[in-house]
């Protein structure tokens, strides 16, 4: 029987840690918002692009190519879908909903999944990663939320309750869009799944569990069907409490849950619960600790944050809970990179 490599490559030991494997060190990951990569860089002193090495990150996460219009007055971006959002804005503030007044699903210009061109940086950025990154698809604003965003969330959520026909065709639409996506990424060579779709607030869900299993269970089991079919690792992004679903999301084939925040979930019931049915991506606080806590601190949370989610070592890609923004102090990331480094 062969002992255990010295050092793995990213891609491995990403693969083996969310399997559960054992691994040299536990995979780490810190993602930020353009802003924050410009003071990361200016901090390391390299440039934006030689971050990821840096930061020795082990994903890459590869999205689609369109060209992003902005408004008159340059204040207002649009995205592939046709969603207006605030440039001024470090996170995600949507300010047109395209479907706001539209009944007649038919007559909205949907976007074309089989365009040309529209992954050519993605099959760019894994031919020059040869390999050595565990590569996953952004398929953020998977579904409930890009719904919401298009609609408006209130009048999504009228819809719902009062007028679930157009609710369901609304969401199939966007289900069978996003569908052809994967495909296409899966034939272009990634690795696993990563799903970004927001269920939860801070204290419970946005919607009733009944509703979620209605309308959004049975679309997102579909989606994640091409990749568990294959057994490829599934990475779902979702905020706040949604410890009542979590069940149903691991039944329909979630593998790793992400962002873990320790202000909303416990990460001691998460492993007592799931036990090697889930593992992790996230657990460091990018709500409390990370911009208000003191680099002593941030250090003790990197460490309890891998000693509860990863208690036999593997089982998790260490990282802050969601991208860093500029509201967090260049001391605390040095002092979470040095945490880190001093796990292995």
């Amino acid at each position: 029987m062969g002992s255990m490599p010295a050092v793995y490559s990213r891609k491995e030991r990403v693969l083996r840690a969310l399997r559960h494997r054992p691994v040299d060190r536990i995979p780490t990951q810190i993602n930020y918002t353009g802003s924050m990569g410009s003071k990361l860089a200016a901090q390391f002193g390299v440039s934006t692009g030689q971050l990821p090495d840096v930061l020795d990150n082990h994903l890459l996460r590869v999205d689609i190519d369109f060209e992003r219009r902005l408004d008159s007055d340059g204040a207002i971006s649009y995205d592939w879908w046709g969603v207006g959002f605030s440039v001024e804005s470090e996170g995600y503030l949507d300010v047109v909903n395209p479907l706001a007044g539209v009944q007649d699903l038919d007559s909205y210009i949907w976007p074309d999944p089989d365009g040309a061109g529209l992954l050519m940086s993605a099959c760019d950025a894994i031919a020059h990663d040869a390999g050595e990154r565990f590569v996953v698809p952004n398929l953020g604003f998977a579904l409930f939320e890009r719904a919401w965003t298009m609609r408006g969330l209130t009048q999504l959520l009228m819809d719902l309750a009062l007028d679930p026909g157009y609710a369901s065709e609304l969401l199939d639409r966007i289900t069978d869009i996003q569908l052809r996506l994967i495909d296409r990424y899966i034939a272009l060579g990634v690795d696993g799944a990563y799903f970004g779709d927001d269920y939860g607030a801070q204290k419970n869900l946005i919607v009733s569990p009944r509703m979620w299993r209605e309308f959004l269970k049975p679309r997102l089991a579909r989606m994640f069907e091409p990749f568990h079919s294959r057994s490829m690792p599934i990475i779902m992004h979702s905020d706040g409490q949604i410890q009542r679903i979590l069940p149903d999301l691991v039944e329909i084939g979630l593998t790793v849950l992400n962002p873990v925040q320790p202000d909303v979930l416990d990460h001691k019931w998460l492993v007592e619960t799931f036990d090697q049915r889930l593992a992790y991506y996230g657990g460091i606080s990018t709500q409390t600790t990370l911009p208000f806590g003191t680099p002593d601190e941030v250090t003790a949370a990197v460490e309890q944050c891998a000693n509860a989610l990863a208690p036999e070592g593997t089982g998790l890609l260490l990282a802050p809970s969601h991208r860093m923004m500029t509201d967090i102090p260049m001391k605390n990331v040095v002092a979470m990179l040095d945490a880190f480094h001093n796990l292995h």
